[in-house]
This record gives C-alpha cells, sequence and structure tokens, in this order.
C-alpha cells in the first residue's frame, strides 16, 4: 500500500471538514454510550447477590439506563452512517469530475496508447471500488478508534491489571494484520490492472461485432477473453485468499484473550475479591475492545481494492495535459481563409520521423484534395491544421496568424470537419444534427438535413426529428450515419471544410447529390478533401499527392495526368484501368 495514495486520497476527503466533524460527534456519542453497556451490564449484574437477594428496585432502574442508552446509540449510529455515505460519495463525485475533467485536457497520444475499455474502467469500476473503500473505511476506522480509547479508560478504572492482560495481547492482532496485508496490497493492485484489461478487451469485441462474426473470430475472442479472465479469476483468488486470513487470525488471538481475563479475573475474584459483575464487564470489554480490529481486518478487502484503484485514478490526474494556451491572445475576427504550411515537421514517433519540411501556401477558396497511399500522412495533416497534435517544426499559418499563437478551441471552431468514421451518441436525430450549434432551431436542422438529402429519410420515421438514436447509431445504415454527420456540419456554416473520406460510406447516387450540396457549402470556403476515389477530386483547384510524409506532386487534375511516371497516374489507373 503506497502511504502517498492513501494521504493523496484523504486530502480529498479532508474538503468535507465540515462532514468529518459531525460525523466524528455522532460516532463519538455513538460509541461511548455503547462502551458503557458492559459497565452498566456488570452493575446489574452485582446487584443479583443470589436466590432471593436480589435489588429489584435498582436493577430495574438499570435495565431502564440500558434502554436508553441502546435507543440514544442507534439513532446516533444511523446519524453517523448516514453522514458518512454523504463523505464517501461526494469525496468520489469530486474525484470522478476532476478524472474526467483531466481527460479532456490530455493530448490524444494519451487515447492512442491507453485502451479505451480500461479508462472507462478507471472511471467506473476504479470509482465504485474507492466509495465502497472510503464508506466502509470511514464507518469502521471512526468509531474503531473511539471505541478503543473509551474501552481502554472504562477498564482501566475497573481494573488495572485486567486491562494489562488486555492490551498486551493487542499488538500481537495489529503484527497478524500488517504481516498479511503487505503480501495481499500486490495480488489487489494486480486485480484492478487485470480488470481494466478485462474491460478493454470486453469494450473492443462488443463494439466489433460484425467484424468478429464475419471472421469466424468468435472462438478465438471467447478463448483471448478465458485467458484474461482466468488470469483475474487466479490473482483476485490469492487476493481473497491472503485479505480472508486477516480475520480469523485475529479472531483467535481475541479469543485467547477473552480466555486469559476469565481465568486472571477468577483468580483476582479468589485472591482479591473482584466482583463478578466486574468480571463480567471485564469479558465483555474483551470482546468490545477487539471487535473495531476485527472489523478493520474484516473489511481490508475493500480498503486494499480502494487503494489500487486510487492509484489507477491518480495516474490519469498525473499524465501531463495539453500545453496551456490560456496566454494565446491572437484572435481571427473574420477568417478569409488562406492556410500556409511552411517547412512543417512531425512525427508520432520520435525515433520515426513520419512528415518532413512539408510546405504548401493555399489561397482563400481554394478547394485542396489531399491524395496518397496508406500512412502517407493524409490524415495526419488535418490533425496537425486543427492542432490536435502540435508540430515539432515549423509553422502553420491562417490568414498569415500561426495557429500555435491561437486557442485551440478558436483554431478548430474555423473548421467543420466530416470523417470517415462516424460518431452518433444517443439520443433525438435532432440533438444529433444541432451537437455544433447549441439552441439551434428545428427549421434551421431540417435545413441542413436537407442539405444533406436526410430530411425525406427522416420524415418517415415514427417519430421524426424526434426519433432516438440508440448508443453510435447502431439502429441506422452507415450511409444514414454518414448524412447526418455531414447535416451536422452544414448547420454549423464554418468558414472552412475538412472532408475525410466524407462520401465512403453511401451509394453512388447519393454521393453525386452530397457532392453537389459540397460544391455548394463549399463555394468561396477553403477546403481539404481527403479522398481515395480519385472520382470525386477532379474538379480541385490543386490536388497534394503524399507519399511518406513528403509532397512528391502536385497540380490539377489534368496536369497530374501527364506525368506517366508519377505516384497520381499511377493510382488514377489502378482505380480505372478496366473503364480505360
Amino acid at each position: 500500500m503506497k502511504k502517498g495514495t492513501l494521504f493523496r486520497l484523504a486530502r480529498y476527503v479532508g474538503k468535507y471538514k465540515m462532514y468529518m466533524i459531525v460525523s466524528l460527534i455522532f460516532a463519538f456519542i455513538s460509541n461511548v454510550l455503547i462502551a458503557f453497556m458492559p459497565l452498566i451490564v456488570g452493575k446489574g449484574i452485582d446487584n443479583i447477590i443470589s436466590k432471593g437477594k436480589v435489588d429489584f428496585n435498582n436493577l430495574l432502574r438499570i435495565i431502564l439506563i440500558l434502554a436508553v442508552v441502546y435507543v440514544v446509540s442507534s439513532i446516533f449510529t444511523w446519524l453517523f452512517t448516514v453522514v458518512a455515505n454523504l463523505l464517501a460519495y461526494n469525496t468520489v463525485r469530486d474525484l470522478r469530475n476532476e478524472a474526467l475533467g483531466k481527460i479532456s485536457t490530455l493530448p490524444l497520444k494519451y487515447f492512442d496508447r491507453n485502451p479505451h475499455g480500461d479508462i472507462m474502467s478507471r472511471l467506473t469500476n476504479d470509482m465504485d471500488a474507492i466509495s465502497d473503500g472510503l464508506f466502509q473505511g470511514i464507518t469502521q476506522f471512526y468509531p474503531a478508534i473511539i471505541t478503543i480509547v473509551s474501552s481502554i479508560i472504562l477498564m482501566l478504572v475497573l481494573s488495572i491489571k485486567l486491562t494489562l492482560v488486555i492490551i498486551l495481547m493487542t499488538p500481537l492482532c495489529f503484527f497478524i494484520a500488517t504481516f498479511i496485508t503487505k503480501r495481499s496490497n500486490k495480488m489487489f493492485k494486480q486485480q484492478q490492472n487485470t480488470v481494466g484489461e478485462l474491460n478493454g478487451y470486453i469494450e473492443e469485441i462488443i463494439g466489433n461485432q460484425k467484424v468478429v462474426r464475419l471472421f469466424g473470430y468468435e472462438k478465438r475472442a471467447e478463448e483471448n477473453f478465458s485467458e484474461i479472465n482466468s488470469r483475474l479469476y487466479n490473482c483476485g483468488r490469492l487476493a481473497q485468499f491472503y485479505s480472508s486470513l486477516t480475520n480469523p487470525s485475529t479472531r483467535y488471538v481475541n479469543n485467547m484473550t477473552y480466555v486469559l481475563v476469565g481465568v486472571v479475573g477468577g483468580l483476582l475474584a479468589v485472591l482479591s475479591g473482584l466482583s463478578i459483575g466486574t468480571i463480567s464487564s471485564f469479558l465483555t470489554y474483551s470482546t468490545q475492545f477487539s471487535q473495531p480490529i476485527n472489523n478493520v481486518t474484516g473489511v481490508a478487502t475493500q480498503l486494499q481494492a480502494a487503494i489500487a484503484s486510487a492509484e489507477r485514478v491518480f495516474s490519469i490526474l498525473d499524465e501531463i495535459p495539453e500545453k496551456s494556451d490560456s496566454e494565446k491572445t491572437e484572435v481571427l475576427k473574420k477568417c478569409e481563409g488562406n492556410v500556409q504550411f511552411n517547412n512543417v515537421s512531425f512525427s508520432y514517433n520520435k525515433k520515426q520521423p513520419l512528415v518532413e519540411n512539408f510546405s504548401v501556401d493555399i489561397k482563400k477558396g481554394s478547394t485542396i484534395a489531399i491524395v496518397g497511399p496508406t500512412g502517407a500522412g493524409k490524415t495526419t495533416m488535418v490533425n496537425l491544421l486543427m492542432r490536435f497534435y502540435d508540430i515539432d517544426g515549423g509553422k502553420i499559418t491562417i490568414d498569415g496568424i500561426d495557429i500555435n499563437e491561437m486557442k485551440r478551441k478558436d483554431v478548430r471552431s474555423l473548421f467543420g470537419m466530416v470523417l470517415q468514421d462516424t460518431w452518433l451518441f444517443e439520443g433525438t436525430i435532432k440533438e444529433n444534427i444541432a451537437y455544433g450549434k447549441e439552441n439551434a432551431s428545428l427549421k434551421e436542422v431540417e435545413e441542413a438535413a436537407k442539405g444533406a438529402y436526410i430530411h425525406s429519410f427522416i420524415k418517415r420515421l415514427s417519430d421524426g426529428y424526434e426519433t432516438r438514436i440508440t448508443e453510435s447509431g447502431g439502429n441506422l445504415s452507415e450511409g444514414q450515419k454518414q448524412l447526418l454527420t455531414i447535416a451536422r456540419v452544414m448547420l454549423i456554416n464554418p468558414p472552412m471544410l475538412i472532408l475525410d473520406e466524407a462520401t465512403s460510406s453511401v451509394d453512388t447516387r447519393t454521393e453525386i447529390k452530397i457532392q453537389n450540396a459540397f460544391l455548394k457549402m463549399m463555394e468561396g470556403r477553403t477546403s481539404f478533401v481527403i479522398a481515395h476515389r480519385l472520382s470525386t477530386i477532379r474538379d480541385a483547384d490543386l490536388i497534394l499527392v503524399m507519399k511518406n510524409g513528403h509532397i512528391v506532386e502536385r497540380g490539377k487534375h489534368e496536369e497530374l495526368l501527364l506525368n506517366k511516371n508519377g505516384l497520381y497516374r499511377e493510382i488514377y489507373e489502378s482505380q480505372f484501368k478496366n473503364a480505360m
């Protein structure tokens, strides 16, 4: 268990000092009253001297006092539990909000190297484990401290000798608990990491069921799942086994203590006249004193899982965010659309350069097509332009302003982007189209849908624009989903456009209609079109042919075809060979 993690988690709990103080007061009242009960019971026993010698008046008074103490203690125990819940849940709420907020500041490379399912597991399963651990810890540690201290004080009042018997046996419990906990903590860390790995694999398989079934991967998917699940079973079993040793081990020591108290108490009764009521109180105190220790060791599983989960959550919070651009002051009040790449260099992996000395000057209103083989750097150029990644060298300017001198949100607001991979969220069709424009009217949404040739389809649905889309648009075809994302961009009417294989999932007839809609929308706007199908970019003002991060050819469609040994002609002939 890392002390740093525990102290760091304690700082989050410490934000709610009022809850801590109130819960401490409630726990103090409840457990002090509980601590007095054995003493009161012992007094009652001493009023039963022998057959026919019972002080019923005092005994009745003691019974009434016990009843009041039990009722008041129960009320404060309930209040303590309620406040402890509020303290734990508010702490986890803050942690979850901070973690989600941190994720929105992380660079895209973080998501490239971490499975999405594992990230989701940290925000859900690990947070739940922290919540359970905090609640169990608060409800066990507070009462434990108060019960132990109050019991020691009252036992010392009754008999110092019997108190020493109990105190001398206590370190053995702590030694056993510490010894086992150190060995089980490693397994709990491994368990939480494996849970994240398993969630990541499940997210991949469920999210791509069509591909899994297409390639007959079901059996291998089950085998891979079983392998990860078996590792989770093994480390979870060992973690539970080690932690389960703690409670019975400490209970064994407590039972030994109980026997010793009985034996020593009996000797003291004979030798020094210790009353039967006092011995009875001490036997109860020996159990009451050890009970908090047993309770704490009993919830060791939740506590260790919470610490292991907290380490995983804090690892997200410790990630280096994107460089802050709060000091950036450059703002484009009116975007003309002049874009320039000047000796731009970039690589995802510093050991493997991708884009080197990339330069191009793009005039406003131009349509720029970017073509090339897979991995040539086409989408990378768009990512750099949108500042999804920061360049390693050179400069990118928009209307003469370096994009590194502008805030990321200001740069991205200049573009409308339609990707090959569509993304829709669970909600109505209207909400999905209006995603980029807050408070968009239904009329505006309908106009955008008409421009994307999807209005008639939407109107045929049972609820029209209020039809709900399932997660990731599962109840729509790929073409319909892509048309909705196109309508989303048409609605915001951006100064510049980026189309990354924007019509790859629609039929040829619809593609022609969308191309006409795009041409209308692209009038007067600088547009970047990434395409594999060269038929969609014949009329581009400039075609950039990329290979290995470099521009190997540039020009218009007809010009590039004249170069018989050029890459563009090679790509063109490969697509239209049968038609030539």
